[in-house]
């Protein structure tokens, strides 16, 4: 792993795994953590953070400064989006970012 994918990785595991069991798992070229089987954010080798925010909350996050729809080879992944690096550098931000894709998982059967 690179240092910017690292450093972003060891942060969000911080976070998560005092809220919940977390399993980690490489996926879509970066770091998913995924909790009761269900995928609830990724961080990518540019140090960007790939959100799951499913469908509901595509808006809401699209509107937020320095997140983008995921594109995985042209297609769009819906319920996905990517957070820019320099967006989650600040704590609370990265901080709001998990707990919003955390309480999105949550609402998903278990796997």
């Amino acid at each position: 792993m690179n240092h910017a994918l690292d450093e972003l990785a060891g942060r969000v595991r911080d976070h998560l795994s005092l809220k919940t069991p977390l399993i980690e798992k490489k996926m879509f070229g970066g770091l998913c953590f995924m909790a009761r089987g269900n995928m609830v954010v990724g961080v990518m080798k540019e140090g960007t953070l790939l959100a799951r925010v499913g469908k509901e909350g595509m808006a809401a996050a699209l509107s937020r400064l320095g997140c983008h729809e995921m594109d995985m080879q042209g297609r769009k992944m819906s319920g996905f989006v990517v957070v820019d690096g320099d967006v989650i550098e600040d704590e609370d931000a990265l901080a709001d970012w998990l707990d919003r894709c955390l309480a999105f998982a949550a609402t998903l059967p278990p796997k």
